[in-house]
């Protein structure tokens, strides 16, 4: 009777497979779903933190630019009526601004930051541990600082109101996720193993014109739809960021107000043709300043120099096209460079004989005066030893010791 009843009993235990699967499924989705839950809430908050930090600095920033006036003028009331202002947003809980010497201009405390518990002063601990500094500047110049504390109202709403929703988000997922493996084992596996491979091959090799086929299970079918649209937003991003950093490099490469090649461009380009040169080609750098320019800006103003500066760069351009690189070095400063296959200085002379001849004509300015504007040029010629620094000192130096004959003239 013994033998017999441990035998019913052990047949009492026993259960399908399907059962067994559904139990280690179910086993699985709940450790899983709580492993995600506490990850993913730890990064969110991680995030959370560093987003308030910087919202908090960026919010620092705003209220130096609104207070800026004030400040000036050493209005506290006024700057005081501006803080609160802003502060009855909830988004700050103390704001103080003080002048360079450190006097308090004036402070804004939010009413319920003297009243606050326990709970709510370790979050404001946690999340704000310093307050943010933020000078205060009129016309380039210091004048005060702002300080301020976060506020933690809205941000411990959204922190509350974010871990219910995650948890009944993944509670839901797990109920789902249970009722839809008893169903979908064997399509399941297969489905993610197309989408895996897509994934894959997209990570390691960078094909983004690959696709997730259609699946055969509902969900996993609409997961691959998804996901195909995310690589085509990602490749439509990336072909995107490339034409926005193509366009990046070439502003970076470009002076500003006359569209000629900037300092770095000039010096790279300069640099890599002194490492590749070869043979009997010559190199000639030409180092231009512009003669009496300081009494045009301070004759007719900025606004006339810069027109002269930009008609300078426009006769280069005339002159040696853009093979040459003529750049804008900084100032009334220009440089150039002539390459060729031969050791000729002629090309060299006749080159600057024509850039003269172009500057000798009148310069029309947008008042309708004309003036008439002079060059010194100055003259390297690389050799095998010659670097980029000891050939821009040469031609710097030359162009100089004609600057001082114009003068001397």
């Amino acid at each position: 009777m013994n033998n017999k009843g441990m035998f019913t009993s052990r047949q009492a235990r026993k259960i399908t497979f399907r059962s067994a699967l559904t139990r280690i499924s179910a086993v699985s989705i709940f450790i899983t779903m709580m492993v995600s839950w506490m990850l993913i809430t730890t990064a969110s908050l991680v995030s959370l933190k560093q987003y308030t930090e910087k919202s908090l600095q960026v919010l620092a920033y705003t209220l130096s630019q609104s207070v800026e006036a004030a400040v000036v003028f050493q209005d506290g009331l006024a700057t005081k009526e501006i803080l609160a202002n802003l502060g009855q947003q909830g988004q700050f809980s103390v704001a103080t601004v003080t002048d360079v010497q450190g006097r308090k201009l004036t402070e804004w405390r939010a009413t319920d930051s003297l009243t606050l518990d326990h709970q709510d002063k370790i979050i404001i601990r946690w999340l704000f541990p310093h307050s943010v500094i933020q000078p205060i500047y009129h016309r380039d110049k210091l004048v005060g600082y702002i300080e301020i504390s976060g506020a933690d109202a809205t941000i411990k709403q959204f922190v509350y109101f974010s871990l219910i929703a995650l948890t009944l988000c993944i509670i839901l997922a797990s109920v789902l996720a249970i009722f839809i493996s008893r169903r979908l084992h064997k399509g399941l596996v297969f489905d993610l193993q197309n989408i895996t491979a897509a994934v894959h091959d997209i990570r390691e090799n960078r094909n983004f014109s690959r696709r997730a086929p259609a699946g055969k299970i509902v969900e996993i079918d609409t997961l691959s739809k998804d996901f195909n649209s995310l690589i085509e937003e990602i490749e439509h991003w990336q072909s995107q960021m490339l034409k926005e950093n193509d366009s990046l490099l070439k502003r970076s490469r470009r002076d500003s107000l006359t569209g000629l090649a900037n300092r770095a461009a000039f010096c790279s380009t300069l640099e890599n043709l002194l490492r590749d040169k070869k043979g009997n080609a010559q190199i000639a750098l030409l180092f231009i300043d512009c003669n009496h320019f300081k009494p045009v800006n301070d004759t007719y103003g900025h606004a006339a120099g810069d027109d002269v500066l930009v008609t300078i760069a426009n006769r280069l351009l005339q002159c040696v096209g853009k093979a040459s690189l003529p750049a804008r070095l900084g100032g009334d400063e220009f440089a150039l460079f002539i390459c060729s296959t031969t050791q000729d200085r002629d090309l060299i002379d006749a080159t600057i004989r024509k850039i003269k001849n172009k500057m000798s004509e009148p310069i029309c300015l947008p008042d309708g005066i004309t003036i008439k504007m002079t060059l010194s040029i100055g003259v390297a010629i690389a050799d095998k030893q010659s670097t980029l620094k000891s050939l821009m000192e040469e031609a710097d130096k030359n162009m100089y010791l004609e600057k001082q004959n114009h003068h001397n003239q």
